[in-house]
């Protein structure tokens, strides 16, 4: 795989796509700071738009309440304003499930038609089996109530809300390249095409890495491991081998795989949307990303659109089991079912698989995830870092934070001074706060 793990940009023959639509967009001075010096120029301001595709209707999102009055219709909409009205005089007391907290926040009719039918395409499983945890990760701060208000005065500063974002011109692959070309002209190695099999322990630290790579294995010592491996395949890489009751906690962590097929279309006449999410319960389509609307650049051809057609699933089951030509055609008819391309305008297609995207927040997931980083923690010269590292399902600043703040450790160990980058102009220590494993914002 190429720089940039789950926020990479895969070229095909010059068209390029971002696995998942990557805003760059962040609370975080330092983070903002270090984009503005890799990329420059390169980091362009673009205007979001995306819109939720229900019943064959394209509904504004953020919410805009005469779009959605409009498109619901009075009938519905009253439907939805009375839910609302109960969930505020009478909330779930219990609302540790994803289906109650969002319904205490939009009212239950409001959860049924935009987030029920979506989420469970996500996570593939009911939504009362989905900790609240992870709707407090992604949209807090957000209620029907703000909502609304940002819709009328344009408030919102949260992430779901927010009206513009920064993304550099090819992708966000240019700030990865960019990155890897000043760590080797600063003297160190950035080595691809290598997978790591096994860590090797002695006492209470990793000795060597074990790589897998053309070569065969290799042996590789190490003074020091920063992880963004999924945090289970990590514990089960161990040698010698981790306790029994260790091992079954980190087959307990379970993933959503990802596929994104790529269509090359042969006209260039879309909505202006830089992503769809797909409601609708008769596709199995998840999201639709529409790349020029991203970057004119990601598209070599100005005659021609490219489209991210998403599908989210698990490793082994039919959507990951189906041949690349067979998700292409199924792209294909579902995007013509939908009413939005015509399957004959598709000239090309590609897809990429990501077999690790979404850790799950299921009902065994805190208890497993705390047995592994406890034990990990163990590990004096091992830190876990990432949305697969902490099995936390993050943004990619925080990500990066995370990774700032692992290497603060390292050279604070040496005795050295902390990065040369700017703080968070909050004053909390965003990347402070504790030693070892997950001691960043976002963990879980």
């Amino acid at each position: 795989r190429g720089l940039g793990g789950l926020a990479r940009t895969e070229v095909y023959r010059d068209y390029r796509f971002d696995i998942g639509g990557h805003r760059f967009f962040t609370p975080h001075e330092e983070i903002r700071r270090l984009w503005q010096s890799l990329l420059g120029d390169d980091l362009k301001t673009v205007s979001r738009v995306s819109r939720i595709h229900y019943r064959g209707r394209l509904f504004n999102y953020p919410l805009e309440p005469l779009n959605a009055l409009v498109n619901l219709g009075p009938i519905e909409s009253i439907r939805v304003l009375l839910s609302y009205v109960a969930a505020q005089l009478w909330p779930i007391r219990d609302a540790t499930t994803l289906d109650r907290w969002v319904s205490n926040r939009f009212g239950r009719r409001l959860f049924e038609i935009f987030f029920s039918t979506y989420t469970e395409k996500v996570w593939g499983m009911p939504c009362h089996e989905i900790r609240a945890e992870w709707a407090a990760q992604r949209i807090q701060g957000l209620s029907l109530r703000t909502a609304v208000m940002n819709a009328l005065f344009r408030t919102g500063t949260s992430k779901t809300l927010i009206t513009t974002f920064h993304y550099p011109t090819l992708g966000p692959g240019m700030m990865w390249q960019q990155m890897a070309e000043e760590i080797r002209q600063g003297g160190g190695e950035v080595r691809l095409g290598r997978e790591v099999s096994g860590l090797c322990r002695s006492g209470s630290r990793i000795a060597s890495l074990v790589v897998r790579g053309e070569a065969g294995l290799e042996e590789i010592p190490v003074a020091d491991v920063i992880s963004s491996m999924p945090v289970g395949s990590l514990v089960r890489a161990l040698d010698p081998a981790a306790p029994e009751a260790v091992l079954q906690a980190a087959a307990a962590l379970r993933h959503r795989a990802f596929l994104v097929v790529g269509l090359v279309v042969n006209h260039r006449r879309f909505p202006p949307d830089n992503w769809i999410y797909i409601h609708s319960p008769e596709v199995r389509l998840g999201r639709l990303q529409l790349f020029r609307n991203w970057s004119e650049a990601m598209v070599p051809d100005p005659d021609r659109a490219t489209l991210g057609a998403e599908y989210f699933c698990s490793v082994g089951d039919s959507l990951w089991s189906m041949t690349d030509p067979e998700l292409i055609a199924l792209a294909s008819r579902e995007i013509e079912q939908l009413g939005l391309v015509s399957a004959r305008d598709v000239v090309d297609g590609v897809v990429f698989r990501q077999a690790h995207a979404y850790p799950v927040y299921d009902a065994r997931y805190q208890e497993s995830l705390a047995t592994v980083l406890g034990f990990l923690r163990g590990l004096e010269n091992l830190q876990t870092i990432g949305r697969n590292g902490l099995h936390c399902y993050n943004n990619m600043d925080d990500s990066m934070l995370a990774g700032l703040a692992a290497a603060d450790r390292l050279i604070a160990a040496r005795g050295g001074a902390s990065l040369e980058l700017p703080r968070a102009s909050d004053g909390a220590s965003a990347r402070g706060g504790g030693s070892g494993i997950g001691s960043d914002r976002g963990q879980s």
